[in-house]
């Protein structure tokens, strides 16, 4: 059923699984969100160690590393980029130092306390690099054009909290304030990404609809971000055809980028946020957009029968590992820390067992949160996965960027097998 926003004017169409109802994803909330404001220039000291660290790299913005030429056409590994934010205001006024030398060919070397490591990725993206940069360069396009093709997509973002991941991923907090206006040229990966996927879709010819759902993951319960009245927790199922699921969430078909834009605009404003040590608009929860792409055609063979190809876009906004000495969390945001670095452990360990190639042949902890279970068909199943790794270059965070950056790591050994989903209808 349709219905005009209040807010945007939109005609958005809006169904659940069990039952069809009319609503609105475009009226105002009073939330808003994000990692960090600290992608914004700096200078100082910082801007000096930083220039020093420039001068040895082989790239201004971005390195990317040499075409990997697998000998198994049929697996695909995990591509993970990594984005380093720069030094922040507090970071500048503690003195801290600028950690990471740039190596060129998607290498990056850190500094943690006159130890040095140096690690891999598909692409590294400098402090310099910008949110046009990322979008470009990431391989964000190519996700969305096998989602139109009819693969199970992934983008998903994680670090530290305060990394800059929510800035990666949608832009400043601003953007999401009741009048207030941001430079778009700050919009994140799932705006342009909104954008994109809109404008590929009307060069293409066919039937083609498009539908959105949003959810969050908070203290290990799920929440519709699109149906904020009905604030119950909905029930993760598992099914032999769908695999894990959410059952009775809210979907909407989108006619237009400014219903998709409504439907992020909504989401956001309804989740979880808070404010600690490490950050002032810390995400509390661990979100989740996804897209569906159903592409409809007949089938050469058989003029009676017609064949979906249906994928599936996600993108994928992790609340950030933190430290409580750092945070210094109390009351609620400790059960807050405490849910997210539990959720992000699991995560980890399913991580580690599929980029191992004795043990991802056994049993994968999956059921062991809500959050691996609805990333187990992008991490180990027949999805195409974009890792989005951020850490800040502070040598104050030096050991949790280690971490984050051995997480990543080993997720770039993950091998999944990317099939199309094809349904047939008469």
């Amino acid at each position: 059923m349709r219905r005009d926003s209040n807010a945007s004017g939109l005609k958005i169409r809006m169904e659940s699984k069990d039952s069809k109802r009319k609503g609105s994803v475009g009226s105002k909330g009073t939330k808003s969100i994000a990692d960090t404001d600290s992608m914004s220039n700096f200078d100082g000291v910082a801007r000096t160690q930083y220039m020093t660290q420039k001068r040895l790299s082989s790239t201004t913005l971005s390195s990317q590393a040499p075409t990997d030429t697998s000998e198994d056409t049929d697996q695909d590994h995990i591509n993970v980029v990594l984005r380093v934010r720069p030094l922040n205001s507090n970071e500048t006024t503690r003195k801290d130092q600028f950690t990471c030398t740039f190596a060129g060919a998607g290498k990056i070397e850190v500094d943690n306390n006159g130890s040095s490591r140096q690690f891999g990725y598909n692409v590294v993206f400098e402090p310099d690099a910008t949110q046009s940069d990322l979008f470009d360069h990431s391989g964000v396009k190519k996700l969305i054009d096998m989602a139109l093709n009819g693969y199970a997509c992934t983008a998903l973002a994680f670090g530290q909290t305060g990394s800059g991941k929510t800035h990666t991923m949608t832009g400043p907090p601003q953007q999401f304030q009741e009048g207030k206006q941001v430079d778009p040229e700050m919009y994140g990966i799932i705006q342009r990404s909104l954008k994109y996927l809109f404008r590929q879709l009307n060069q293409q010819h066919g039937n083609k609809i498009v539908r959105a759902s949003y959810l969050e993951i908070y203290n290990e319960q799920v929440i519709d971000l699109l149906n904020p009245n009905m604030r119950r927790y909905l029930q993760v199922r598992w099914s032999k055809n769908k695999g894990f699921y959410v059952e009775n969430l809210f979907v909407v078909e989108c006619e237009t980028e400014d219903d998709l834009n409504a439907v992020l605009e909504e989401g956001m404003r309804n989740r979880q946020t808070g404010s600690h040590g490490l950050n002032e608009f810390s995400s509390r929860s661990h979100s989740m957009l996804m897209l569906t792409i159903d592409s409809e055609m007949q089938d050469p063979d058989d003029e009676n029968l017609y064949i979906t190809k249906r994928g599936k876009l996600t993108f994928v906004d992790l609340a950030g590992s933190e430290k409580v000495k750092d945070s210094n969390s109390t009351a609620d945001t400790l059960v807050e820390s405490n849910s997210i670095n539990k959720s992000l452990l699991v995560l980890g360990n399913c991580i580690s067992s599929l980029g191992d190639q004795k043990r991802r042949q056994g049993h994968i902890p999956y059921r062991d949160s809500k959050l691996t279970k609805l990333l187990a068909d992008s991490l180990g199943g027949n999805g195409v996965t974009l890792m989005i790794c951020c850490i800040t270059p502070s040598s104050h965070h030096a050991p949790e960027t280690m971490n984050t950056l051995r997480y990543a790591s080993r997720a770039k050994k993950i091998r999944t097998k990317p099939v199309v989903k094809m349904v047939s209808t008469k």
